[in-house]
């Protein structure tokens, strides 16, 4: 049996732990630098995992970066979340004002694809 514990930074039980002493009966493996519970992947360094950005300034910088493929916008009743996929991550801005939303819709760079969700 395999046991994961809700700390990343524990070790991972992998196998059958003998009943009456604390020493598992193979081997252990231990996870490095992982940010989210969930990711039980051993000796990776990083999860691929969706990131958040806060500024408006921020998202336009990444949106430019050469690794940038595709910019999808989600427009939802209190929100409009900007996603763009880069190479490793997907970076997400999410905007409660549509006036500004739009703003930032029509100041993508121009080789971008866009695409809107409903």
């Amino acid at each position: 049996m395999a046991e994961y514990g809700n700390n990343p930074s524990q070790n991972v039980t992998v196998g059958e732990q003998n009943r009456h002493h604390s020493q598992p009966a193979t081997a252990m493996i231990t996870l490095q630098n992982c940010s989210t519970s969930h990711c039980i992947v051993p000796g990776r360094e990083r999860c691929n995992m969706p990131r958040k950005i806060e500024e408006i300034k921020d998202f336009l910088l990444t949106a430019r970066r050469k690794d940038a493929k595709s910019v999808k916008i989600k427009k939802n009743k209190n929100n409009v979340k900007f996603k763009v996929r880069c190479s490793k991550y997907l970076y997400t801005l999410v905007i409660t004002d549509k006036e500004k939303a739009e703003k930032l819709k029509q100041s993508l760079p121009p080789g971008l694809s866009v695409k809107e969700l409903k």
